[in-house]
C-alpha cells in the first residue's frame, strides 16, 4: 500500500446562513488527508499515519477515511482537539488560519512512530505536517527510518503563515527533499524555497541537485513540468474545467500521479530511480485530469475511479 504521513484537519468552510451572514461548516481536510481520500477513491491501497482525535471532528475524520477505504490502523489516537483550519475563499482560491496548538496531529512524536512491515510500498510526505514541531520531527525521524527502502513522494505545499521559525523549516524541507524520489511543488512552493531572480527551470534544478530523481511544477491553468535528474522535461497543458474552487486540487493531482505509477507497475525504488520521460508524463497527464474533476466541485471532493474514465 501507498503510506499518507501527515495531517488530517477539518476545513472550516463559509457557508451563508438563513440569517444572512457567514457561518462556518466543518468539511474533512488537510494536505495529505485529501491525497490519502483521493488515492483510496482511485482503488490504491492507501493507508494513513497521522494523529487524529477522540473528539467529534476526528470522529468525523476517521469516518470518512474508512468510507473511501483508506486504512487507520497506524493512525495514532489521542483526546487532544483537532486541527481546525478557517478558510476564506476568493475567487475560488483558498487561503488558511489555522488553529493548531496542542492539536492530535501536532504532538506526535518520534516515539509514536512505527517501524513499517513490508506491505507500506510507498510513501508520501508533506503539508502543514513538516512544518510545525514536534509531528515535523517525528515524520522526519520516520522517513529516515522507512525511506531508503521505499519510494517517496514529497509535497511541501507551503504555508508561511504557519512557520515560525523560517531557516529551521527551510533546512528540514531541504532535508527531507534529499531523501525524496518525487518532489511535487507549485510555482508559489518553488519561489519561497528557493528565492531570488532565477527562472523556474533554474530554481527546479537546484531542486533536483538535493537528491530526487524527478520535480513536478504545477502552474494552476498553465498547467505542469516535469524535471528529471537526467535533464530531460515534459511540458503538461492544464486539462480544461469551470473552477468552482481550488481546494484540494493539488492534493488530488498528488494522489493520480501515485495512483498512475502504482497501477502501472512503476512505484518501485529501481523504477522511480529510473524513471522516463515517458512514464513521468503520463503520470502527470492522468494527475491532471483527476485533479480537473476535483476543482469543477465544491471543496476537497476527489473523484472516485469510476468518475474518471
Amino acid at each position: 500500500m501507498i503510506l499518507c504521513c501527515g495531517e488530517a484537519l477539518i476545513d472550516m468552510i463559509p457557508t451563508p446562513t438563513l440569517a444572512g451572514p457567514e457561518g462556518f461548516v466543518p468539511h474533512v481536510g488537510g494536505a495529505i488527508f485529501n491525497t490519502a481520500i483521493a488515492l483510496g477513491r482511485l482503488g490504491i491501497p492507501t493507508g494513513m499515519l497521522t494523529g487524529l482525535s477522540t473528539d467529534m471532528f476526528g470522529i468525523q475524520l476517521a469516518a470518512a477515511l474508512k468510507a473511501s477505504h483508506v486504512d487507520t490502523s497506524r493512525a495514532v489516537v489521542s483526546n487532544r482537539p483537532t486541527t481546525l483550519a478557517f478558510v476564506q475563499l476568493n475567487g475560488g482560491q483558498a487561503t488558511y488560519n489555522f488553529v493548531d496548538e496542542g492539536s492530535a496531529g501536532r504532538m506526535l512524536t518520534p516515539v509514536d512512530m512505527p517501524t513499517l512491515t513490508t506491505d507500506v510500498s510507498a510513501l508520501y510526505l508533506g503539508g502543514i505536517s513538516l512544518a510545525s514541531e514536534p509531528s515535523a520531527d517525528a515524520y522526519i525521524a520516520l522517513l529516515k527510518a522507512e525511506g531508503a527502502q521505499r519510494p517517496v513522494m514529497i509535497d511541501p505545499n507551503i504555508r508561511p503563515g504557519l512557520v515560525d521559525n523560517i531557516p529551521a523549516y527551510r533546512s528540514r524541507l531541504e532535508g527531507a527533499i534529499g531523501l525524496a524520489d518525487l518532489v511535487k511543488v507549485s510555482d508559489e512552493d518553488l519561489e519561497w524555497l528557493v528565492p531570488g531572480p532565477s527562472s523556474l527551470k533554474s530554481k527546479a534544478t537546484a531542486l533536483l541537485e538535493l537528491g530526487p530523481d524527478a520535480v513536478i511544477l504545477t502552474r494552476g491553468a498553465e498547467g505542469a513540468t516535469g524535471y528529471l535528474k537526467s535533464g530531460a522535461e515534459v511540458q503538461i497543458p492544464a486539462v480544461r474545467a469551470k473552477v468552482i474552487d481550488t481546494v484540494g486540487a493539488g492534493d488530488t493531482f498528488n494522489a493520480g500521479v501515485l495512483a498512475h505509477l502504482f497501477d502501472a507497475g512503476e512505484l518501485t525504488k529501481m523504477t522511480v530511480s529510473g524513471i522516463t520521460p515517458e512514464t513521468l508524463q503520463s503520470a502527470i497527464e492522468y494527475g491532471a485530469k483527476v485533479a480537473a474533476i476535483t476543482i469543477s466541485r465544491a471543496g476537497a471532493n476527489p473523484p472516485w475511479r469510476s468518475e474518471v474514465g
